[in-house]
């Protein structure tokens, strides 16, 4: 089982800017991919970003690839979700995700590993 810790979230005014990070812990080993979702208020939980320890080829929400950005520091079992020109629509839980693969992004709602997901808010 692998442990997953959000940190990072908070409120900021539109056009900020904001760094989630995701600290693994517990059998890294047994996950090849690390993500990012979020859930907005009366939406479902969807896809923002993820990339695997072992390959720097990142995937992105493609609405939000100009914005977002996922990055990793293997020496520190961590992820980090870099945000940039927030705005209010991006107002959600996020949440931080380990996955035996990137693909299908179906599989990751079935038998993913979760954390307790970080709030952020965009308002002026």
């Amino acid at each position: 089982q692998v442990q997953l810790v959000e940190s990072g979230g908070g409120l900021v005014q539109p056009g900020g800017s904001l760094r989630l990070s995701c600290t693994a812990s517990g059998r890294t080993s047994s996950t090849a991919a690390m993500g990012w979702f979020r859930q907005a208020p009366g939406k479902e939980r969807e896809f923002v970003a993820a990339m695997k320890w072992g390959s720097t080829n990142k995937y992105h929400k493609e609405t939000l690839r100009d914005r977002f950005t996922i990055s990793r520091d293997n020496a520190k079992n961590t992820i980090y979700l870099q945000m940039n020109n927030l705005k209010p629509e991006d107002t959600a839980i996020y949440y931080c995700a380990a996955h035996e693969s990137i693909y299908p992004i179906s599989s990751w709602y079935v038998n993913g590993s979760w954390g307790q997901g970080t709030q952020v808010t965009v308002s002026s």
